[in-house]
């Protein structure tokens, strides 16, 4: 019966495998870097066949070293594609590929002078090469960048299950158990079992291709493990050997079993991994963190630099994101007015907040900023936090977010800069102290490095308004003598012309003009009064018929809504504003008309402006649409949309865009709405 067992659980592994070479042997003939594997293929069906058909011939222990070495080679040529691969990983192989070398030396002597000290020593080298190989699975799938080891998950599970069966074969065997005869019959099985995982591994060629993370390093906790498991075996040997009973068929079986099970769950499931690393963290070592390492890759990470390294944003959620084995993050950066911004969701799998949302949230970022907490959202959501972060007024979008697990404020000098959110790991835990401390010093580590990117960021805009003005200050002189031009041609147009109704037209012109070039020049002096110098409620209509007037020139600029709608502005800073974006959208429309919308929004009176022109793309819009001099016009000088938010934001309102290429673009002031009606408190040309 055993018999038939072994010749069938061989015959079916050699089958499979052979029909695998069958498979891909097309795909071997042409990529070189695929002859390996079908190597292996054809190596391990040959040896299956024959311990199915001889299993008593000395050609197949040669044919298992083989077996062996072809596939050590094959995992050689996946660390080596990495150039990044550290010089001892190539005496860890050099050192297994030694003792399968050794191996074949003994076969060969036992083959002309047998011996059993020398079949002692082939079945311990034996138990190395097994060990050796499980050491070198779990260091390539372990220390594979993320993003590959879904790619050879199936694969290492294949070797991983083949090597395990051999480590507990040749381990019996040389307790001298009479187990051992039944676990070779199975191990046809064990190896046949396999082939379907390496199928799977090798259903399309990209399966193969591995990127080794930096850290390519071999953990010692499974040299410890393994060198457990032998001092196990060897103790429990010795104690049941007097005993008359032969436990240790039972055993072996029992931890094969265990361990096979083991090694299917925690290889494929970034979850088991990471509750299996949490365990090991809490219960083998001092530390959680491996502090200097941390702060290498940390401190690496935020400095990274060249032209293909990500933004200093991604960086510095990605950071964060390593420490805690975090799936991504959401990086918020202050602004101007004392709110946050999205800085980078790149990696955010959960949903972004609008910027209207963020608005409303100053008071949690004040309190924040004074705190300095690390915060748990997990905690917060389910009632067991701290009494210190339930007092925070923490926006109900964080906690309803099922993807905020843990924030990090950036505070630079007890100013906060940012906030890291990051979404949870494959395996939710509860942050600890050494989470937070760490975490902690990490934020004021990269808080520096983020404030010091704001302020290059708040110098390059500084310079470049200086070379600005500069280049203004030239044309400063002409602008005074068309000044004064013009006041000449309303002196003698009052004196001289004959029509009194094209006199007086002439003069309110002329003195208009005069007037807003005079107070363009008082604005352009470094020591003007701001531009928005009076807010009161004020009728739209006046101030958007004369925005309108300004700008038509022939074009068709069509108002609806109700213009009568009171608003709190400053007349002069909103029609300025209106007259940039107007131009803006006439220039963009290419002749098709321009529509000005007035309504009211709650509290608020929204002003939109929208035109069917060439549209921009979103990236335009997030992060160049209001910088100064980004244009898309051909000479533009890209200040209109930024004075344009200046000035809104300056009466107290608001400016959003919606653009999409190829079909227009709608601008939306929001302005405070007023009470009552009042007379237009100026002229318009």
């Amino acid at each position: 019966m055993d018999a038939l067992i072994g010749f069938w659980s061989h015959a079916l592994a050699a089958a499979l495998f052979a029909a695998l070479l069958i498979w891909r042997l097309g795909e071997a003939a042409r990529n070189p870097a695929q002859r390996v594997l079908a190597g292996s293929f054809a190596i391990t069906a040959c040896w299956a066949w024959l311990a199915a058909v001889v299993p008593e011939t000395p050609v197949l222990a040669f044919s298992e070293s083989a077996r062996n070495l072809l596939w050590i080679s094959l995992l050689y040529g996946l660390s080596a594609a990495d150039e990044e691969r550290e010089h001892g990983l190539k005496l860890v192989y050099a050192a297994v590929a030694g003792v399968i070398g050794l191996q074949l030396i003994g076969e060969v002597l036992q083959l002309f002078s047998p011996s059993i000290a020398i079949a002692q020593t082939g079945i311990v080298l034996r138990i190395t090469t097994a060990a050796g190989a499980l050491v070198l699975v779990h260091n390539l799938y372990g220390q594979a960048a993320p993003a590959s080891r879904s790619n050879i998950r199936f694969a290492m599970l294949g070797l991983a299950l083949i090597w395990i069966y051999d480590l507990n074969l040749y381990t019996v065997r040389y307790l001298g158990s009479a187990s051992a005869e039944r676990l070779i019959e199975w191990r046809g099985l064990a190896v046949a079992l396999a082939a379907p995982l390496f199928a799977l591994a090798t259903r399309n060629d990209g399966m193969w291709r591995v990127r080794l993370s930096r850290a390519a390093t071999f953990q010692s906790i499974s040299l410890l493990a393994i060198c457990a498991y032998f001092a196990l075996m060897a103790i429990l040997a010795t104690a049941l050997r007097g005993s008359g009973v032969d436990w240790s068929s039972t055993i072996m079986i029992g931890a094969l079993a265990v361990m096979t099970v083991g090694a299917m769950v925690l290889i494929p499931s970034a979850r088991a991994r990471g509750w299996f690393k949490v365990k090991l963290a809490k219960h083998l070592f001092e530390h959680r963190y491996d502090y200097r390492t941390e702060w290498l890759r940390f401190t690496e990470t935020l400095g990274r630099a060249g032209p293909d390294a990500p933004p200093l944003t991604e960086r510095i959620v990605t950071a964060f994101a390593d420490i805690v084995d975090a799936s991504g993050g959401l990086l918020l950066a202050g602004n101007e007015a004392k709110g946050m911004d999205i800085a980078d969701a790149s990696s955010w799998p959960g949903n972004i907040p609008s910027a209207d949302v963020l608005g409303q949230s100053v008071q949690f970022w004040n309190e924040l900023e004074t705190s300095g907490r690390v915060l748990e959202f997990r905690a917060l959501r389910e009632g067991w936090a701290s009494a210190r972060d339930k007092a925070l007024p923490i926006p109900s979008w964080l906690l309803e977010e099922p993807m905020a697990w843990a924030g990090i404020p950036l505070l630079h000098q007890q100013r906060l800069v940012g906030l890291v959110i990051l979404a949870p790991p494959d395996y939710r835990r509860q942050l600890d102290w050494e989470d937070f401390d760490l975490l902690r010093t990490a934020g004021t580590q990269a808080a520096s490095s983020l404030a010091e990117a704001l302020g290059q960021e708040a110098l390059g805009q500084a310079q470049r308004f200086e070379e600005f003005n500069r280049r203004f200050a030239f044309i400063l002189h002409d602008i005074k003598n068309l000044v004064s031009q013009l006041s000449l041609v309303a002196r003698n147009a009052e004196r001289h012309a004959d029509n009194p109704e094209f006199r007086a037209d002439m003069i309110a012109t002329l003195q208009s003009s005069v007037g807003k070039m005079n107070d363009l020049l008082a604005r352009l002096h470094p020591r003007s009064e701001a531009r928005v110098q009076r807010i009161e409620a004020q009728p739209l209509r006046p101030i958007l018929n004369a925005a309108i007037a300004a700008k038509r020139r022939g074009r068709e600029v069509n108002l609806l809504g109700d213009a009568g709608i009171v608003a709190l502005v400053d007349a002069g800073a909103l029609e300025q504003a209106l007259g940039h974006l107007l131009q803006n959208a006439l220039d963009a429309s290419s002749g098709e008309p321009v529509l000005v919308r007035v309504a009211t929004e709650g509290d608020k009176v929204a002003i939109t402006i929208t035109d069917k022109g060439i549209g921009m793309d979103g990236d335009f819009v997030r992060n160049r649409l209001f910088q100064p001099f980004a244009s898309t016009k051909p000479g533009g000088f890209g200040i209109g949309a930024f004075e344009a938010r200046s000035l809104i934001t300056a009466m107290g309102g608001a400016i959003s865009v919606d653009s999409r290429l190829g079909r227009g673009t709608s601008f939306t002031i929001l302005l405070p709405a007023g009470e009552g009606l009042s007379e237009p408190m100026r002229k318009s040309a």
